[in-house]
């Protein structure tokens, strides 16, 4: 564990893809038990610094470490095993399995124990305890028995948030969490990060500046690639660039979100 607080950190990080500069020399630091938002308008290179966050894309230069660890050159696999383990923009969960069987998956993922259905009933119900334990923590315990592609897109989200807690991730991060979604679903989510957080770190991409303002405690600004500002929300919203960068609707959205 880093002394200086700092869970994740970057250094320069670049991605270039035949020429085009996706992400450029973007430093990021990270702190353990916060919630850090990254945001930025379409094309600032948000999903991309997470992908290669979490080994999907490989960097062209730079550095990530992870507790003091470098992980630049360590496999997706590697990663998830440290503790860094992502949610996915698209719901990631299996349609026609239980809510409870999916984050039983999860669970079996986590042990290492995946695909053997065949295993005693007893290490299964010690997987349901914990099931439902995740499940109750996400505000899903009631639905633990419905087919996962009965639950609405806002519950989905809740059950794909649960079996990201079933991997026990030290960094959760969380790719437009409330996409789509309805003013309550968003709510409900709102609520359910800052919940999880509580005990966790965590980083989201994420475009709903009321969410970010309400919930982050330090927020990144990618333009073009690059970090733009970073800091609180109040702060960041003020700044002119990043006003600037967000011209137009999204503006309106930036300053109204205090």
């Amino acid at each position: 564990m880093k002394p200086d607080g700092i869970i994740l950190e970057t250094r320069r990080l670049t991605k270039e893809f035949k020429g085009f500069v996706a992400v450029s020399a973007v430093d990021l630091k990270v702190r353990r038990g916060t919630i850090h938002a990254l945001i930025g308008p379409n094309g600032a290179g948000k999903t991309t610094c997470f992908n290669l966050l979490t080994k999907f894309l490989a960097p062209s230069s730079g550095q990530i470490l992870f507790n003091g660890t470098d992980i630049t050159h360590e496999k997706p696999a590697h990663i998830a095993r440290r503790g860094i383990v992502r949610s996915f923009q698209i719901s990631a969960v299996f349609p026609h399995l239980t809510v409870l069987e999916n984050v039983r998956v999860a669970l079996q993922r986590r042990l290492g124990t995946s695909f053997h259905f065949w295993r005693s009933e007893r290490t299964l119900s010690r997987l349901d305890a914990r099931a439902l334990e995740l499940l109750r923590e996400v505000g899903l315990e009631a639905d633990a028995g419905a087919l996962a592609v009965e639950l609405s897109y806002g519950r989905k989200r809740a059950l794909e948030i649960a079996t990201t807690l079933a991997m026990e991730p030290e960094l959760m991060l969380l790719d437009e969490p409330t996409q789509g979604m309805g003013i309550e679903d968003v709510d409900r989510i709102r609520r359910l990060i800052k919940k999880v957080a509580a005990d966790r770190t965590v980083l989201m991409v994420e475009h709903n500046m009321s969410v970010v303002a309400s919930i982050a405690d330090t927020i990144t600004v990618l333009q073009r690639g690059a970090t733009l500002a970073e800091g609180p929300y109040a702060e960041v919203s003020r700044n002119p660039a990043v006003i600037e960068a967000y011209m137009g609707s999204a503006q309106t959205e930036l300053q109204g979100a205090h």
